[in-house]
């Protein structure tokens, strides 16, 4: 037996070294009690933390994938946030288990190196379809040949990040607000992600505490900062004891207004949205959540629990969602996830246009679609329904709203505009003041 325990020991070692977990001391120290899996025998997780007694519900579908790939691994284990990052799926052999992956997936993990890597959790791995790789949430998550093409426009950082960073970590490009990249982590690696170029890079994945303080006294230093975004990776990756001291230290600066945590996690690994997390949070008031929010697929029991348990705790929630070719770009999907997001209490708020990562030409609309989307959505469901369509301008432009053509210009000193049914409506303008005769806005 003890020989048994030293062999999993040195395993679980080598896997440290093929790819760095987020910052977590937790994660690093072993335990008695190993949970394996017989389809994963690499993937092994030593629990070091009290399971919360108040879970999630684990749904029929995880509880499903839970008793076929992890049959050693118990109702704990997985509703074991730790034990999700330690058992996630990393490299084709595992995906392999659970997938019959295409020609195009094999080779594209075959020729991964130098690219986004690969991590799926194992709860974010049961909503996949094994069988159909055009499944929208597989293809937003499992690599393809695609990726390694570069289109004329891409850049790997077409938001131009970098050039307004101050400090290390920091995005300084709006007069009151600021981005705090507090890591590079994140539990699941979005194929499209607009940060590939840091979750990518094992170098710049990990922020530490001293990075931190500069940005923060950046911070200090510039009354006109009053809202600070967390974001990363993915901030609630970070252990408990961290996000403590960030939110600690933006809470005893007078100007910051409130800060805002911009996280997938509730999708991707729910398990993490403990009460002690939340009894955290909730301490930092005002502070608000955008959610990554992808297709209406990823809305599970689970992810619906811990939305609903961030809304109790009085957090403001919204969500974040990425436009993207064959996964949300119809009007019926997209509203129908708008619609599930306001069941579980999630605010719609952005729909992005994809931004021009490099590789990412086969997940990007054209900016007609998604007018087209908003079209859909405006006048035919309500209002809280209807998310801004964005496209964050390239170089530090700033995120530009676009909305259909409502507006269809004026006569006879009435504006002319256009309704959801397509009727023109005549309504009585103002003139604006020093205007001439037959001006107007």
């Amino acid at each position: 037996m003890k020989k048994a325990n030293r062999l999993m020991a040195i395993k679980e070692a080598e896997i440290l070294s093929e790819e760095a977990e987020p910052p977590s001391r937790a994660l690093l120290e072993e335990s008695n009690n190993p949970a394996s899996s017989l389809l994963f025998p690499e993937l092994i997780q030593f629990p070091n933390s009290k399971p919360d007694k108040t879970v999630l519900k684990i749904g029929a579908r995880s509880l499903q994938f839970l008793r076929k790939y992890f049959p050693l691994a118990t109702k704990d284990d997985w509703n074991n946030w730790e034990w999700q990052l330690r058992n996630s799926i990393t490299s084709l052999k595992a995906l392999q288990q659970i997938l019959q992956l295409s020609d195009d997936e094999v080779r594209a993990m075959t020729v991964q190196s130098g690219s986004l890597p690969l991590r799926v959790t194992p709860y974010y791995a049961s909503l996949l379809d094994p069988l159909d790789s055009m499944q929208p949430l597989r293809r937003s998550v499992v690599p393809v040949t695609a990726e390694h093409l570069i289109s004329c426009g891409e850049a790997a950082d077409p938001l131009g990040e970098d050039t307004h960073s101050r400090v290390p970590g920091l995005v300084h490009r709006y007069p009151d607000r600021v981005l705090l990249l507090v890591t590079g982590f994140c539990s699941t690696y979005c194929r499209y992600c607009t940060r590939s170029r840091l979750v990518g890079d094992q170098n710049k994945r990990h922020l530490n505490h001293e990075q931190w303080d500069r940005a923060l006294s950046y911070i200090e230093l510039n009354p006109a900062v009053r809202d600070v975004l967390l974001s990363g990776g993915d901030p609630l990756t970070l252990p408990d004891d961290s996000l403590e001291y960030l939110l600690t230290r933006l809470s005893r600066i007078p100007h910051v207004e409130f800060v805002r945590i911009g996280t997938k996690v509730p999708v991707t690994m729910p398990q993490r949205i403990t009460h002690s997390l939340v009894n955290i949070l909730k301490r930092f008031r005002p502070l608000w959540m955008s959610i990554h929010f992808t297709h209406p697929d990823e809305i599970t029991p689970e992810s619906a629990q811990a939305c609903e348990r961030l809304a109790d705790a009085g957090i403001p929630l919204g969500s974040q969602t990425v436009l993207l070719k064959d996964i949300n770009d119809s009007v019926p999907v997209m509203k129908k996830l708008m619609h599930e997001l306001l069941k579980i209490r999630v605010r719609p708020y952005y729909m992005y246009q994809c931004d021009p990562i490099l590789g990412s030409s086969h997940f990007r609309t054209p900016v007609e679609k998604g007018l087209e989307i908003i079209e859909g959505l405006r006048g035919h469901t309500s209002g809280y329904a209807v998310p801004h369509y964005v496209i964050d301008a390239p170089n530090g432009g700033g995120k530009i709203p676009l909305l259909p053509d409502y507006y269809q210009g004026r006569a006879d000193g009435n504006i002319l505009l256009r309704n959801y049914q397509q009727k023109i409506y005549r309504y009585p303008d103002q003139k604006s003041e020093g205007s001439a005769p037959g001006e107007g806005l």
